[in-house]
């Protein structure tokens, strides 16, 4: 599986011919290295959005409308069908979407969801994917919750954690998420993006590396093999 990090929390999973788009912030993200047209002309499976703030809603609307099936909550598959994208799923927490190309559950994540016009997103969401192989638990927008350690009970390879505070998270308060979730390898997102989000995600790193987990530091438009 190979996973390209956009910046922010944007990221392209491919895996054979398959591909899924994570938190498409892609237009109006000023480290993404790739526009928007280009992104479009992706094959992609699905894109899935943890939840509907601007930074992570992103451009969904744009590839639902071009045909991508959006995955996400009740309201924000419900927002996405309203505005133009029929193939749109809403779920809820605990719900399990299942495909040819995998599947991804909705977890909990402590946080807050409305999209830029001020819709209510439902509740924010952190997702168990299943693709390539690999059993991934992307956090989306949270704090550390004492329920990580269920998550982590199912046996992870990556789990993409934001390490930038303010608004989630920094990179301390991650790395103690690593002790629930005893992934494999650690992927820190959500940082460096606007000035206010300062966590280091080199702090990060060597308090996974403390915990035994590696954590692979990705610039924006790099990508790794897990």
């Amino acid at each position: 599986m190979n996973v390209r990090f956009l910046g922010q929390s944007a990221f392209l999973l491919r895996s054979g011919d398959h591909a899924l788009l994570l938190d498409p912030f892609i237009e109006g993200n000023p480290v993404c290295p790739v526009p928007l047209q280009e992104a479009l002309g992706w094959k992609l499976d699905a894109v899935l959005v943890s939840h509907a703030h601007g930074d992570h809603w992103g451009n969904a609307l744009d590839f639902g409308k071009a045909g991508v099936p959006i995955i996400a909550t009740a309201e924000i598959g419900g927002y996405a069908q309203k505005h133009g994208a029929q193939g749109a799923v809403g779920m809820n927490i605990g719900g399990t979407y299942r495909a040819p190309w995998g599947s991804v559950t909705l977890t909990p994540a402590w946080h807050s969801s409305s999209f830029p016009d001020g819709t209510y997103g439902g509740m924010p969401t952190g997702l168990v994917i299943e693709f390539g192989g690999q059993r991934l638990y992307f956090a989306g927008d949270t704090c550390l919750f004492s329920d990580m350690a269920l998550i982590g009970e199912r046996g992870l390879d990556v789990a993409f954690l934001p390490v930038g505070d303010h608004f989630t998270m920094g990179p301390e308060e991650a790395a103690r998420c690593l002790d629930l979730l005893k992934p494999r390898f650690a992927v820190p997102m959500h940082y460096g993006t606007f000035p206010v989000l300062t966590g280091d995600p080199e702090v990060f790193r060597a308090e996974a590396q403390k915990r035994g987990v590696e954590a692979r530091i990705l610039k924006p438009g790099e990508a790794t093999d897990f």
